[in-house]
């Protein structure tokens, strides 16, 4: 085994100092016998290793970190079924632009096609789909080289997972130091800026314009551009708005912060005039913006759209100023050039705008605190008024995902995630240990569904392990509500098919783990119960009972229910087929 010292270090060794030299403190891990020349070279260069009960939890979590901090998550695990569990947050992080360095063992180079132990799968051609390169290292000597190609890889350009296959034996070989290929271009970071002619194009397409909106994504959070879009949108007066990304990307009480752009649906629906122009900058056209629909902006109205990804530009809508350029100097670039000129007053359209996103709250009334069982929306505002005012929030689950987003309010762009385009189940474990060790010093809250909490369970465990006060409260309707709610819209309750779930006692399973634990049936006793589980400055699972008949209000539009013609056939989350 190599030291410090040795002439002739190993492949470990030249991988934990690659990644030490580009920053990396933190490996979200589960341990294998290919990686343990890796694991002790993170010994020696202070990387900290941890380590879960499931891979996919592991990937989950450096995702989280990566999305909570805008810096590189790495992920390492071992080969054959360590890789394949991870699988899905591979996805999970390339479908939303997440920057992960996934690092991932294998047999010997030499042992390819003799049947070896978790081998004969190419685990690059699994990956490159959903990577952005994925590449199998075969000298021992290059690890340094393509270690830092692959951080490059991912933190620049569009944002996103790549993977870097270390073979057994590439590993643990131990190389002269004089035949060690440097790691050249660790801190290469590209940051393009906007042409001239672009920014004075979008100033008077927004000037023009008597109702214009601002629709912003994961890229704000990526770039770290938050004081720059803050900047231009009080010089323009422009109200602000976001997807299934962004929340956060401005004060959530802040004058021009209208929350989801989904929302100016509802101008419509009231018999009042809509967007009449549209700025995107690291957002994306898609199911979080109304899909093919067109709406909740009409067909014709202009768009500029910034985005450091080029099929991004102009999907699904036709883009009048199509921008290749970085969130944060875009809007520099537009702020500056916003503070030279004098903008028309729209404090009456962003009062009108941004108020939408106080429209649910007038849906549900009062809440009873006897009521059993819990209201969701209830139940999740009552969370919101307890957690800390700079608590993050990580949201796993369907219907549970929705109230979530409906209800809690994040004032800075790291304070709400969860799975996006991916729709995945499970990430929540996962990401709130990734995010608690990004930001040891503020509080995690997971919300999540029973149906999603099965997922990865066990993961309690790893929280108890790390000392980690990860709060998590259990959204119960002993069902998977979506799937419920959803073949009641489409079929009638009557034939419900696989959708329903026990009422098992999680918090007994999180106390078995070593957590605070506790069963909530009246939202009384919620409040209390969070207070109880901050105090305990442990790992924590609250069960809270909802009521399982209550649908949250998107799902007839999820399902297509909402308004389908007599020859459209409803299709569950997509557009609905006309006969």
């Amino acid at each position: 085994m190599s030291t410090d010292a040795s002439p002739r270090p190993d492949g470990g060794e030249l991988l934990a100092r690659t990644l030490a030299a580009a920053g990396v403190e933190h490996v979200f891990a589960l341990h294998g016998g290919h990686l343990e020349s890796f694991w002790q070279g993170c010994v020696r260069h202070g990387l900290q290793l941890t380590d879960f009960r499931h891979e996919a939890s592991a990937g989950h979590a450096a995702d989280a970190y990566a999305r909570t901090t805008g810096r590189l998550g790495v992920c390492v695990i071992t080969s054959g079924p360590g890789f394949t569990n991870a699988i899905t947050a591979i996805a999970n992080a390339f479908l939303d632009g997440i920057p992960v360095l996934f690092i991932v063992g294998s047999p010997p180079l030499r042992d390819a096609e003799t049947n070896p132990l978790q081998g004969g799968i190419d685990q690059i051609a699994m990956a490159l789909p959903s990577v952005k390169w994925a590449h199998r290292v075969t000298h021992t000597e290059r690890i340094p080289e393509l270690a830092a190609q692959a951080v490059r890889t991912c933190l620049n350009g569009r944002p996103g997972p790549v993977l870097l296959e270390v073979p057994i034996d590439v590993l643990h070989i131990p190389v002269d130091e004089n035949l060690v290929h440097p790691p050249t271009g660790l801190g290469v970071r590209t940051a393009p800026a906007p042409a001239p002619q672009d920014v004075e194009a979008i100033i008077a397409m927004l000037r023009a314009a008597e109702r214009p909106a601002l629709f912003v994504g994961n890229g704000i959070r990526l770039a770290g551009a938050e004081a720059e879009l803050l900047r231009f949108a009080e010089t323009s007066g422009i109200p602000v708005f976001c997807g299934g990304h962004g929340y956060g990307a401005l004060p959530y009480d802040h004058p021009l912060y209208g929350k989801d752009l989904a929302l100016l649906s509802l101008l419509g629906m009231m018999g009042q005039p809509g967007v009449d122009a549209l700025l995107v900058v690291g957002a994306r056209f898609g199911m979080f913006s109304g899909g093919r629909l067109g709406t909740p902006v009409a067909p014709g109205v202009p768009i500029a759209q910034i985005d450091l990804h080029v099929p991004e530009l102009g999907r699904l809508r036709e883009v009048s100023i199509p921008v290749l350029a970085d969130a944060r100097e875009a809007l520099r670039a537009l702020a500056d050039a916003a503070a030279t000129i004098a903008w028309p007053d729209r404090s009456a359209w962003a009062a009108t705008a941004t108020g939408l996103k106080h429209f649910a709250a007038q849906l549900y009334g009062a809440p009873d605190p006897e009521a059993t069982p819990v209201h969701p929306y209830h139940a999740v505002a009552s969370i919101a008024d307890a957690a800390p005012p700079d608590a993050i929030y990580v949201v796993d689950g369907g219907e549970a995902s929705a109230w979530s987003h409906m209800v809690l309010r994040a004032s800075a762009s790291w304070q709400l995630i969860g799975a996006g385009y991916h729709g995945c189940l499970g990430v929540g474990p996962g990401m709130a240990i990734g995010a608690a060790i990004a930001h040891p010093g503020r509080r995690v809250l997971q919300i999540t569904g029973d149906g999603a909490i099965g997922f990865h369970i066990q993961e309690f465990e790893t929280m108890v392990r790390h000392g980690l006060p990860v709060v998590t409260v259990i959204l119960n309707n002993r069902l998977w509500g979506m799937s419920a709610h959803g073949q009641d819209l489409v079929y009638g309750r009557e034939r419900r098919v696989i959708c329903s779930l026990p009422d098992t006692p999680y918090e007994a399973v999180a106390a078995a783990f070593g957590c605070h634990a506790e069963r909530v049936e009246r939202l009384a006793e919620l409040a209390p119960a969070l207070r109880r589980a901050f105090d305990s400055g442990r790992p924590a699972c609250i069960n809270v009972l909802i009521d399982p008949d209550e649908m949250h209000p998107s799902m007839p539009a999820m399902v297509g229910a909402d308004n389908p013609a007599e020859n459209e056939i409803m299709i569950p989350y997509y557009d609905n087929i006309r006969l």
